[in-house]
C-alpha cells in the first residue's frame, strides 16, 4: 500500500468548473508521488524521438514570430486527417473555437447532459440553453431519436453532441450519426466534438470526411486528448460552411498559434505511423483497464469507446471523499464529477494511463471498499 500520506491544497477544488492541475494540488515536490488518472491524455505520444526534436527546436522557435499565414499549418494537419486543408481552423485549444462558435453561431442549442462543461459556461444567453438529461439507467447514452424529437418541440436551431461522450465514453456510430443529420439538415448548426473519436475503434470512425454532405455540420477536436500535447494549446474545428468559416477566422487573432504548436505541426506527417501504433496501444489498454475495473465489487463501470472511464460508485463515499482519500492514501489523482450537470455526487471518471499504472488505480479502489466492510 502507498504509505506516504499526500498534502493537498484542498481549496483549489472550489475555485474552479474544472479539475485543477495536479502541480497545483499536491506541489512539485509531491508530484512524483502521484499518479494522475484526472487528466485525458495519450500516454505513448509524442514519442522519445519527436520529444527530443520539440527540445531541440526550442532555442530557435521562442525566437520566432509564429506564421501569419494560417493555411500552412492547416496543410500540415491536413494531411493526416485527410480533408481539404480550407476546410480547417486551428485554435490555440479546443476551447478558443468553442468559445467562437458558441459566441457568434449560436442563438440557442440543445445540450444532452452530462457533458464538458465548457459547452454550457461559454454559452452567452443561458435562456436559450436547453439541457437534454441523458437516462442514468441507460448508462447515459443519447438516444438520437429522441433527441431529434426533443429538438423539434423545443424548437431549437442548434444542437451539441460530443462523440465519444464526455464524461460518459459513450460512442456513436457514424451510421446513426448520418441518419440523425439527414434529419437535422434544418438546424442551423450541428456542433460535433470529436475529441476523443481517435480512440472509437480500430479504424477512426470520424465525420470528417462528411462535411461536405451537411452544411450545418461543424467539428471540433481538441488535440490535447488524442495527441498528448495539451501544453500545446492546439485544436480545430472542420466545416464546409463557408460562411461558417470566415466568421470563425475573423474572430481569431493574428498568431494565435504558437511557434512551438507549429513545428509540432510539421511533424504530424512523419510520425502518423508512430502517433497511429500509440493510440491503439491506448485503446488495448483501456479495455483491459475496464475488465478489471468490471471485477471489483462496490462500483458500476460504464463502457467506454474513449481513453477514460466512467464510474459510478454503489458504496457509501462519496466521489470528492473518494477523491480525496485516493490521492492522500495511494498517490491516486481521478476526477470527481459532482460537477458535471447532470450527474449526481456518486461518480468519477477515470483516464488511462497505460498498463503498469492503470494496476495502481484498481489496487486502490479494491483496497478502499475492503477497508470498508
Amino acid at each position: 500500500m502507498f504509505k506516504k500520506k499526500i498534502e493537498i491544497n484542498h481549496h483549489l477544488f472550489y475555485e474552479t468548473s474544472h479539475s485543477p492541475s495536479l502541480v497545483d494540488i499536491v506541489g512539485p515536490e509531491q508530484l512524483g508521488d502521484v499518479v494522475d488518472f484526472c487528466f485525458i491524455e495519450n500516454p505513448y505520444y509524442p514519442d522519445e524521438d519527436l520529444l527530443k526534436k520539440l527540445q531541440e527546436k526550442l532555442p530557435v522557435v521562442i525566437k520566432s514570430y509564429p506564421s501569419s499565414n494560417p493555411i500552412l499549418a492547416q496543410k500540415d494537419l491536413s494531411a493526416v486527417v485527410h480533408v481539404k486543408p480550407e476546410f480547417l481552423i486551428l485554435g490555440n485549444g479546443a476551447t478558443e473555437l468553442i468559445t467562437i462558435i458558441q459566441g457568434l453561431l449560436v442563438e440557442d442549442m440543445g445540450i444532452p447532459v452530462p457533458t464538458f462543461s465548457e459547452y454550457i459556461e461559454k454559452l452567452q444567453n443561458m435562456e436559450k440553453v436547453k439541457l437534454f438529461q441523458l437516462p442514468e439507467d441507460k448508462q447515459y447514452r443519447l438516444d438520437l431519436a429522441a433527441y431529434a424529437d426533443w429538438l423539434e418541440a423545443e424548437k431549437l436551431s442548434s444542437a451539441l453532441i460530443i462523440n465519444p461522450g464526455n464524461p460518459t465514453g459513450q460512442f456513436i456510430s457514424r451510421e446513426d450519426l448520418i441518419a440523425f443529420l439527414e434529419r437535422m439538415k434544418k438546424l442551423k448548426l450541428v456542433l460535433l466534438d470529436e475529441s476523443f473519436i481517435d480512440f472509437a475503434g480500430e479504424e477512426i470512425p470520424s465525420l470528417m470526411p462528411f462535411v461536405e454532405e451537411f452544411k450545418n455540420l461543424v467539428i471540433v477536436r481538441s488535440m490535447s486528448k488524442h495527441c498528448g500535447v495539451p501544453g500545446l494549446r492546439l485544436g480545430y474545428c472542420c466545416t464546409a460552411n463557408s460562411h461558417y468559416l470566415s466568421k470563425i477566422r475573423a474572430a481569431l487573432p493574428v498568431w494565435n498559434i504558437n511557434t512551438l504548436a507549429e513545428y509540432f505541426l510539421t511533424q504530424l506527417k512523419e510520425t502518423d505511423t508512430v502517433y497511429h501504433q500509440a493510440r491503439k496501444r491506448v485503446i488495448a489498454d483501456v479495455r483491459e483497464l475496464y475488465d478489471n475495473l468490471c471485477k471489483l465489487e462496490g462500483y458500476e463501470v460504464y463502457p467506454s469507446q474513449s481513453n477514460f472511464i466512467l464510474i459510478k460508485i454503489k458504496h457509501n463515499l462519496t466521489a470528492y471523499e473518494l477523491q480525496m482519500r485516493l490521492l492522500q492514501e495511494f498517490g491516486v489523482y481521478v476526477r470527481d464529477c459532482s460537477n458535471k450537470v447532470g450527474l449526481d455526487n456518486k461518480h468519477i471518471r477515470v483516464a488511462s494511463k497505460g498498463r503498469d499504472k492503470d494496476q495502481l488505480l484498481v489496487y486502490a479502489l479494491r483496497e478502499l471498499v475492503n477497508a470498508m466492510v
